[in-house]
């Protein structure tokens, strides 16, 4: 029994230091945010000005705009493509193939792969703009999303497919209205982690953006140029809080639905 006790107690402190190797570098933004001189002494002077400055920006306010937008477009084109991709996986005959020409574009470096793309859209003459930022953010999003559906598509079991066929459907309806409900979790998934890629993504949207800037490539060149200020930590308390909410909000929805 003292030794079950002992390893339960080891387990647990495994556990902690590897939540806090995760989650300490979220903290100091935070407590610099609501810090009147932006610095360690935060309970020196406590204020919630900085956060009132980020609407105070025109710039950064239409960065934010730039931000959500593309992560919408993100987060509805992504998990439609990886759906068509993970179906081709699927039904191609081939899926090892498939998948490898679908997860290559993972393993290029990502000033690389930003530097092509700018030189491909150069060639069809696509200016910078936001269908450029749109179009990066999704190429890059899309192998994740297929990944996830077609993790949730494994454990879809063919012979409901079958059965609906022998009842007379077709195979569009019997993947809308069998398949598609049963793996809608995995499509809901991939487009919320298709979003938070989106928010994340700094180099290859800073290649082909132009005039445009988005949250992330607007601190990075702010940091470039002047460094770090209040306004950016509470700008990236915002976005870290942002983030932790759409997965939490993810897991409470699966969970719901499983209850149902």
């Amino acid at each position: 029994m003292p030794s079950g006790r002992a390893a339960r107690l080891a387990n647990w402190a495994f556990i902690a230091l590897i939540v806090a190797f995760l989650y300490l570098p979220m903290v100091p933004p935070p407590l610099f945010s609501i810090s009147e001189g932006g610095s360690a002494a935060v309970l020196d002077a406590v204020t919630l000005r900085w956060y009132a400055e980020i609407w105070r920006n025109p710039v950064l306010v239409q960065a934010m705009q730039v931000s959500f937008a593309a992560a919408l477009v993100t987060a509805i084109a992504a998990p439609l493509l990886g759906l068509l991709a993970a179906m081709a996986v699927r039904e191609l005959g081939v899926p090892r193939l498939v998948l490898m020409l679908v997860l290559v574009p993972l393993f290029i470096p990502g000033v690389s792969m930003g530097l092509a793309t700018a030189f491909l859209f150069r060639l069809l003459d696509l200016p910078p703009s936001f269908l450029s930022i749109c179009l990066v953010q999704i190429l890059w999003a899309l192998p994740f999303a297929t990944l996830i559906i077609l993790t949730v598509m494994a454990n879809f079991d063919p012979v409901y497919l079958e059965a609906a066929y022998m009842h007379g459907a077709n195979r569009w309806r019997a993947f809308r209205t069998v398949e598609l409900p049963l793996i809608w979790p995995g499509v809901t998934g991939a487009a919320t982690f298709s979003m938070i890629l989106s928010f994340n993504e700094t180099i290859r949207t800073s290649l082909v953006q132009g005039p445009f800037n988005t949250v992330q490539t607007y601190i990075w060149s702010t940091y470039r140029q002047v460094g770090l200020s209040p306004t950016l930590y509470a700008l990236m308390s915002l976005l870290i809080l942002l983030t932790i909410l759409l997965v939490v909000l993810f897991v409470a929805a699966e969970a719901r639905q499983k209850t149902n």
